[in-house]
């Protein structure tokens, strides 16, 4: 799940010239992760994790880094 959701980000929502560099805390919103993309990732999650995120989750906290993301969908795995 990790490696998918990683690629998934890094070719599909963020410019990121050296992503070996880019770290699990890394931020991904100064990075340039923005609302379209968050949604984008949302349903990312949802339809190939198999996992629901509730919309009123959708917040910076949640989705600033990789790691808040990965601790984000464990937290509603069922």
């Amino acid at each position: 799940m990790h490696q998918a959701l990683k690629n998934f980000i890094f070719e599909e929502l963020v410019q990121i010239d050296d992503t070996a560099s880019f770290t699990e805390n890394d931020d991904l919103l100064e990075a340039g992760l923005d609302s379209m993309g968050i949604m984008r990732l949302v349903l990312f999650i949802e339809e190939e994790l198999g996992v629901s995120l509730p919309d009123e989750e959708i917040e910076p906290d949640n989705i600033q880094t990789l790691k808040s993301i990965v601790s984000w969908i464990e937290r509603h795995r069922s």
